[in-house]
């Protein structure tokens, strides 16, 4: 009876993730430390914690004391120590959701609650598009106007939101593909269009480019399918984008006008150069970079160098990151810390994908799919370390561990590997 309670509660946890990430901060970070004291104390119940010679594992912990060395060479210790220290409960959440799909061999209450959620807020989203407001009246902010904000209120973050369970809940549903259900691939067609459509709606430029790039790439690698589907799938992805942005005149102005024809134009191209946002942060970011070459300026301190030497310093642009990647690791945490965030990660997602493909596990690629569009060159990106960010990235990249025997670290065959 208790055991039944405690499966239920993790379970129910587990399903509040989405729910929380809208409800804001403070909420999402509460549901987070409270799968990770559930986890700690059935993990010293049970007395299992064979896991830690796992390598994935060690590697994560690795990933921790570099967090806690940069701590201490940060600018400013008080900016930094949170964060970092904070790093901590996305290892426990790891643990928890390798733990959930070791044990808990049926997950599909959880993962039907998040579909839903996530449906829901794809129609919001397409509410709140061709009626100026979401179903809570957010809408046509003046800071952001003609941008979708859908449950984010003031926050143009839907797009994000949506591409860190999209391909979770794709996965999840081809592989429950078997001879009773022989319409899943075109329900998957069909979500994933809705899913895309309602992204380019959004205007957020870069996770619409991500969405596109990931949603080819799932089904391309998917050798669920054979290669005509897979082909129609990758051309009406870019046959739809191309008519949405021909059809609409504020995705022609954000991706023609501000984006393309100043590239092709070569005398508008100088302008752009000098000119556009973007650059200039990162130009920033670069310049942080230059000044502090080999440990950064430390996890969250980009802002109090930028904002403190604005006048003094060439090329700096105030602001709490430069918005791509790259360079926030290299302004932040220098070469020496790039390095060994990058090396780590890439090796942990990269070792385990022939197993993804091999073992046509649909959830791992799509999870896999999503992981690697965080590190596309270039593109403008939220700051990698921020809750949010943080957050999506770590529910992705735990289930892309987790939901095969093979990389789970918690299955015999994965300790000490």
């Amino acid at each position: 009876m208790i055991k039944a309670i405690e499966n239920k509660f993790f379970i129910f946890l587990f399903s509040l993730l989405p729910i929380t990430i809208i409800l804001g901060q403070a909420v999402s970070l509460l549901n987070i430390i409270l799968i990770s004291i559930f986890i700690i104390i059935k993990l010293s119940i049970n007395k299992n914690f064979d896991f830690v010679k796992n390598k994935t594992f060690i590697l994560l912990g690795i990933i921790y004391l570099y967090l806690l060395f940069n701590t201490f060479t940060s600018l400013d210790y008080n900016l930094s120590y949170l964060r970092n220290f904070g790093f901590i409960r996305f290892i426990l959440l790891f643990i928890a959701i390798n733990f959930f799909f070791f044990s808990y061999k049926n997950q599909n209450f959880f993962f039907k609650i998040w579909t839903l959620i996530i449906l829901i807020v794809i129609f919001d989203s397409y509410i709140e598009y061709f009626l100026g407001k979401n179903i809570l009246g957010y809408g046509q902010d003046d800071l952001y106007p003609d941008r979708i904000v859908s449950f984010f209120k003031d926050e143009p973050i839907v797009a994000g939101y949506l591409n860190g369970f999209f391909f979770i809940i794709i996965g999840y549903l081809l592989n429950k593909k078997n001879a009773e259900n022989k319409n899943l691939y075109f329900l998957c067609l069909v979500l994933s269009l809705l899913f895309f459509i309602c992204v380019t709606f959004t205007g957020e430029r870069s996770n619409t480019i991500k969405s596109i790039l990931a949603l080819s790439l799932f089904f391309l690698l998917n050798n669920k399918f054979d290669l005509k589907y897979r082909f129609t799938v990758f051309f009406s992805l870019v046959i739809v984008f191309v008519t949405l942005i021909s059809n609409s005149n504020y995705l022609k102005y954000r991706y023609m006008e501000n984006i393309i024809n100043p590239i092709l134009d070569f005398e508008k191209r100088e302008k752009f150069l000098n000119e556009n946002i973007y650059i200039k942060h990162y130009k920033s970011g670069y310049a942080v970079f230059q000044n502090y070459p080999l440990l950064g300026v430390g996890n969250k301190n980009y802002r109090l160098e930028t904002r403190n030497n604005q006048f003094t310093k060439k090329n700096y642009i105030p602001d709490t990151h430069p918005h791509q990647i790259y360079l926030e690791l290299l302004s932040e945490h220098g070469l020496v810390g790039t390095i060994i965030l990058l090396s780590t990660l890439f090796f942990l997602i990269f070792r385990n994908v022939k197993n993804c493909l091999t073992s046509k596990n649909s959830l791992q690629l799509g999870t896999f799919c999503y992981l690697i569009t965080n590190f596309l060159p270039v593109l403008p990106s939220g700051s990698f370390f921020s809750d949010l960010n943080m957050t999506l990235f770590f529910i992705n990249f735990s289930i892309f561990i987790a939901c095969n025997p093979s990389s789970n670290i918690f299955s015999k065959s994965s300790i000490s590997k």
